[in-house]
């Protein structure tokens, strides 16, 4: 399953330019593509509520916390959104594909910090 370059240069942005909170992507003609984009102040909360109860979705959220030390870090979390009560095509591509569980997910961040 082919990923659209515009999923490469969102996350780009997400990881170097703090640009948006989330990222939600979903497939669409045979294609991983941008779904929505959280903008920098957005929550869980809103990244939650952006992810559709009956279709499936990849996301990546970039969590803010403080350590123990008092240092504010930040954490990009890939995530896999499976609804078992979704359209039945949305389930099969991402049972087929699996697509953040495999080694396309690794080559899908390297190439964007590559290019």
């Amino acid at each position: 399953m082919a990923v659209d370059d515009e999923c490469k240069l969102k996350f780009q942005e997400l990881k170097a330019k703090r640009s948006y909170r989330f990222i939600t992507f979903k497939i669409e003609d045979q294609q991983v593509v941008v779904d929505k984009l959280g903008s920098p102040n957005d929550s869980y909360e809103d990244f939650a509520n952006a992810l559709p109860s009956n279709e499936c979705r990849y996301a990546v959220f970039d969590f803010d916390f403080t350590t123990d030390e008092n240092c504010q870090k930040s954490k990009i979390f890939f995530i896999a959104w499976y609804v078992l009560m979704a359209f039945s095509e949305s389930q099969m591509f991402l049972r087929m594909d699996n697509w953040w569980g495999r080694n396309d997910a690794k080559l899908f961040v390297d190439n964007a910090l590559i290019e």
